[in-house]
């Protein structure tokens, strides 16, 4: 490697969420936990740079135990011997927040893109080993607002808004790209890593995990053909489930570090490690440990039994999620599942029942709340209960989602 003799290692995380809550359970101890081991993995496999795609934290007014675990991790870990850290912002962050305290974090070595930048050549990110050679350049490329780039014209069709955001998000990575290989001054080994937060097109969600289209009218627009050949590697956010795009093995998604609802317990979570040699890539997946057990137990009454009792002898502390899908109605439900752990570790944090008998229920069960629900959801029974039919249904979606977007879109912390 000629601008730097040992294999250059980098860490590919995302979407941490931290502030998240489940069924108003606060997890700030796993949060706590997983940064823990984060901090003593990057020092065990003597990571060079740290790079975090977007979704540091779950609001755009993230709590104060949020921010000090964000804090006091990149105060731990600029210490550890990393180099470099690379932050961008997703769409659940406030770009404001994020850039606020950008300069005073540059002495920690942490670079911070909160959001699109006036000039991309900011987004076009050197660093430099300790003889200040050039080891890598990031294009550190945040979520990118649907206002970022599209300009929107009077009586323009989806199909247009579509294309014009396609068009806009190719040409921004396809400029960050150019501005990357310029600055290797014509040393062709160094590598070039992409970073971004987006709903790649065939990407895999999970049900609960609130991962939802980024752009009005659904699509999911962005495609491997994307992104610039240039990239050695490209690091994404958004998606909670670690996944390649398109099949390539150098453009993937990492995934959540925590499970971020029950629909999401079970895969394992991972980060990525990437070596380079000089520019080939070796992508090794790590797998996070489980810091609270997430457990959907689904069935009637005797199945439900029966599976608690397994949790139970197996000393399981798990969280769980009841799922009754008996034929008939059974009121005694609660207090049969809380007799049945009883004396356990194990807490309840959801119930609720749902028919065999091939009907759909419109209500919603005495367990679940507007607060545990997604929008979406309650706007989707909202059109069920008023029988609206096609083509109003679509444009009445459609509609509520631009309002949805825009909403998420402002920036609280911004004057």
């Amino acid at each position: 490697m000629t601008h730097n003799s040992s294999k250059l290692k980098v860490l590919h995380t995302s979407d941490w969420h931290l502030g998240r809550s489940l069924y108003e359970r606060k997890r700030y101890t796993e949060f706590s936990q997983f940064l823990g081991w984060l901090t003593e993995f990057v020092m065990a496999r003597k990571i060079d740079i740290l790079l975090i795609a977007g979704d540091i934290f779950d609001t755009t007014t993230p709590g104060n135990r949020a921010q000090e675990l964000y804090y006091q991790f990149l105060t731990k870990v600029s210490q550890s011997g990393l180099r470099h850290i690379v932050i961008t912002g997703g769409n659940h962050d406030s770009p404001s927040f994020l850039n606020a305290p950008k300069e005073l974090l540059r002495f920690l070595n942490v670079y911070v893109i909160g959001s699109i930048t006036e000039s991309p050549q900011d987004e076009v990110i050197v660093l430099r080993d300790k003889s200040q050679a050039i080891e890598a350049i990031i294009c550190a490329v945040p979520y990118l607002r649907d206002k970022d780039i599209r300009t929107v014209e009077a009586g323009e069709k989806l199909e247009d808004k579509n294309s014009k955001l396609m068009a806009g998000i190719s040409a921004h990575y396809a400029l960050t790209g150019e501005l990357a290989v310029s600055e290797r001054n014509g040393n062709d080994t160094i590598p070039i890593i992409g970073m971004g937060h987006l709903f790649a097109a065939g990407g895999k969600t999970t049900e609960g995990d609130g991962v939802r289209e980024l752009y009005v009218g659904g699509a999911a627009l962005v495609d491997e053909k994307s992104f610039p050949e240039c990239f050695d590697y490209l690091a994404l956010g958004h998606l909670h489930s670690a996944q390649k795009v398109g099949g390539s093995e150098t453009k993937r998604y990492c995934g959540s570090p925590i499970p971020m609802s029950f629909g999401e317990a079970g895969p394992e979570k991972k980060v990525l490690v990437i070596e380079f040699d000089d520019r080939t890539p070796q992508i090794t997946e790590y797998p996070i440990p489980c810091f609270q057990e997430l457990k959907r137990v689904t069935g009637d009454a005797p199945a439900l039994l029966l599976k608690l009792q397994e949790l139970k002898k197996s000393g399981s502390n798990a969280w769980l999620e009841i799922d009754y899908t008996g034929s008939e109605v059974f009121a005694g439900l609660s207090e049969l599942v809380l007799d049945a752990i009883s004396g356990t570790g194990m807490e309840v944090l959801r119930t609720r029942t749902r028919f065999s008998n091939g009907k759909s229920l419109t209500q919603i069960d005495d367990k679940e709340t507007l607060d545990n629900l997604d929008p979406g959801d309650v706007f989707t029974r909202c059109l069920d209960a008023h029988q609206l039919k096609e083509p109003d249904r679509t444009l009445l979606r459609l509609a509520y989602n631009e309002i949805i977007m825009g909403m998420g879109e402002n920036d609280r912390n911004a004057e």
